[in-house]
């Protein structure tokens, strides 16, 4: 008796009925389940300690990591599950749960991750990433392409070398001055710079095959009206391609960058290119930067 009082005493916790929850669907490690839960190591362990100690949870040990699974009686996981509509989290924490098991799996990502690492630290004559760049660019259908957010331009006239035409939207007089100015130097014609805000885009509604935003959507008051209006500048069939920041905690960023969000968490852009009613929509974590304060890079696409 003094066991199952034990039991339902630690399961009374919200966060440890979100652990148990979560490890009832999947075996998970400590760093998997801190991404899961947005909490510190140090909690983490402290409750999974806990929920050991009662015969809840086990773990095994593969190389460094440490993975936990679910070891409660049925009875008591029947009882979590109803209580988890009094967690609110717990939504939410399945939905994570998602993206941490596609990043274990995702072997490939990860490989190409370090084969990235390693490009360009030896020299190969003819091989960079600008030539790497200009032949996917070559390779890309010619298409109307919205560059949201496109600061100076320089995105935004790499790809007018192969777009049908090239509309850059920046809410800065002297970025859309500039950046004109750059274009009609270097003689291309296939691109227009307007001046507008994110979230009240200058482009007519569904004139557009892909909608572009590059490190801009953090820079948006409310990012996901900004993803709402990527939406509708589109055709039906256009796409989005949002790269952003993931979620740091580099304050310094408002004041230097302006940046009014510190990045954003992938769960987080997922529901901002749902929210606006995108289809088939996948995010990665596809770039970290390997100097101070290593800010990673997100990806986010969707259809229309």
């Amino acid at each position: 008796m003094a066991s199952i009082l034990k039991s339902l005493r630690l399961a009374a916790d919200p966060t440890r009925v979100r652990l148990l929850l979560l490890l009832e669907q999947e075996e998970l490690s400590v760093a998997e389940l801190q991404d899961i839960l947005g909490k510190g190591q140090s909690q983490i362990s402290t409750h999974l300690a806990q929920l050991k100690q009662a015969g809840l949870v086990d773990d095994r040990r593969t190389g460094k990591n440490a993975f936990y699974r679910l070891t409660a009686p049925t009875d008591l996981m029947e009882l979590l599950r109803k209580a988890a509509a009094e967690v609110p989290e717990s939504a939410e924490d399945r939905q994570s749960l998602r993206h941490a098991l596609r990043k274990r799996q995702d072997q490939m990502r990860r490989y190409f991750d370090e084969l990235a690492g390693k490009f360009g630290r030896q020299h190969v004559p003819g091989r960079s990433w600008k030539g790497v760049a200009e032949a996917l660019l070559k390779l890309m259908p010619p298409m109307v392409i919205a560059d949201l957010g496109a600061g100076e331009g320089t995105i935004s006239q790499l790809m007018a070398q192969r777009a049908k035409k090239v509309i850059a939207v920046d809410n800065s007089e002297k970025m859309v001055e500039f950046g004109a100015a750059l274009a009609r130097k270097h003689g291309i014609g296939n691109m227009e710079y307007r001046l507008g805000d994110l979230e009240n885009v200058p482009i007519r509604t569904g004139t557009v095959d892909l909608a572009f935003l590059s490190q801009a959507l953090h820079h948006a008051r409310h990012p996901e009206r900004a993803a709402e209006e990527a939406r509708r500048i589109l055709k039906p069939g256009g796409r989005v391609a949002v790269l952003d920041l993931n979620r740091h905690h580099f304050e310094e960023a408002r004041e230097m960058y302006a940046d009014l969000w510190l990045g954003f968490t992938e769960l987080e852009l997922e529901r901002y290119l749902k929210g606006a009613g995108f289809k088939h929509v996948e995010t990665a974590l596809v770039y970290k930067e390997p100097e101070a304060p290593y800010f990673e890079t997100l990806l986010g696409t969707g259809e229309k």
